[in-house]
């Protein structure tokens, strides 16, 4: 972590002549369970993980915003009079996209510079947009000084993702970035905003990620394809079961009596979601319990149901998934994130990473020809201040 504030330190010196006043960090995070939920209103069971996305800053006289990124060598300016998207620098949308939903939200905002340097894998599954939005709205918190709850900066990282950069995502992401606690898992009910945290012995177990080097782009897939497909199924329901806003409201047993009723890819997608919410619920009380078996056999079913019945599984996903469960102290395997590519989640026993690791490079290498990128993930705080100057 400190050679990287020494990073941005330098670069903030040789690109704006100064030193940041503040210094912030937003983690990345791995969904344990609640594949697809959150923009159904259902239930999420994240954790915020020790991969990030820093922001150090200092005000300026004027209204423009200077930022450098220390990942892509770039640098933008804009003004808070007038953010636009940015087709060129696409990553500097987060951050304009946060900051001009913090200006909607009435917040009085000075110019700033700001260096971000991030160590989440772009593409992964690991919600590296999430860790910069939230990264940049604490830092604008932190230099200018506003109240703002946790949740409502979550939400203005949700709208900047949703209504800015243009990825239809739930609040999931934002929200577990925000609020992570050190080693507990965090249960949150997507429409309410209710949320409570779960203990991780990660003593006993290692969360391991394992990314697949197959990258996705949400905004190219079908995850608006799903979304809408969800949309249909609950119009659907609503039709038989007024009370209906969205999938969440809908139980096994109104779904077994109304699926000849779907069109089929619709009764596929509602069966996996009416599923998964259960799925949630019940990992949160075994995992309060200590049972890490028992929460292994949950996230696999919900990775063969994300498969099969929501089909936002590939090639290299399926062949992770498979490596990583028959490896050495394997809990479970599944994929992580909205699927297409990217990451993978296990959970192995605390005695047996090393021959895991081992073995995972070994065969998923043997599989696809691809060399795999490990994680072993410890359960972290959510966003704050690295350092105040």
């Amino acid at each position: 972590m400190y050679d990287r504030i020494g990073l941005i330190k330098k670069e903030h010196s040789k690109h704006f002549g100064s030193s940041p006043e503040a210094i912030t960090r937003g983690p990345g995070r791995v969904d344990l369970m609640g594949s697809h939920t959150d923009y159904n209103d259902g239930f999420v069971l994240p954790v915020a993980v020790n991969v990030d996305v820093m922001a150090g800053g200092r005000l300026r006289d004027d209204n423009k915003i200077g930022v450098y990124s220390a990942n892509f060598k770039k640098s933008v300016e804009f003004s808070l009079d007038n953010i636009e998207f940015d087709t060129v620098n696409t990553w500097s949308n987060y951050v304009r996209g946060v900051i001009h939903f913090l200006k909607e939200a009435g917040v009085k905002l000075r110019g700033a510079d700001m260096v971000i340097h991030g160590n989440v894998p772009i593409g992964s599954g690991l919600s590296s947009s999430a860790a910069i939005e939230m990264a940049t709205g604490y830092l604008m918190q932190t230099l200018n000084g506003f109240e703002m709850s946790a949740p409502d900066l979550a939400l203005i990282g949700q709208k900047a993702e949703n209504k800015f950069v243009g990825v239809n995502t739930g609040i999931m992401d934002q929200f577990i970035s925000r609020l992570g606690k050190k080693d507990h898992a965090l249960f949150l009910d997507c429409r309410t905003l209710e949320y409570g945290y779960v203990p991780l012995d990660t003593s006993q177990v290692k969360i391991v990620v394992c990314d697949t080097m197959k990258r996705r782009g949400l905004v190219d897939s079908e995850y608006d394809l799903r979304r809408s497909q969800c949309e249909e199924g609950a119009r659907l329901f609503a039709q038989w079961y007024p009370n209906v806003k969205a999938l969440r409201d809908v139980t096994s047993e109104m779904y077994d009596e109304h699926k000849a009723d779907l069109p089929e890819v619709v009764s596929k997608r509602v069966a996996h979601v009416v599923g998964e919410n259960e799925r949630v619920l019940r990992s949160r009380d075994v995992l309060q319990a200590g049972d890490f078996v028992e929460f292994g056999r949950l996230m696999n079913a919900s990775h063969d149901s994300a498969r099969d019945l929501y089909e936002v599984s590939c090639a290299e996903l399926e062949a992770m998934v498979e490596v990583t469960r028959a490896a050495p102290g394997s809990l479970a395997g599944r994929m992580a994130g909205a699927g297409f590519g990217g990451c993978t989640v296990s959970l192995v026993k605390d005695e047996t990473v090393e021959q895991f690791l081992e073995v995972v490079r070994v065969e998923y290498h043997k599989k696809t020809q691809l060399m795999p990128s490990l994680y072993v993930c410890t359960a972290e705080d959510g966003t704050g201040v690295v350092e105040r100057l």
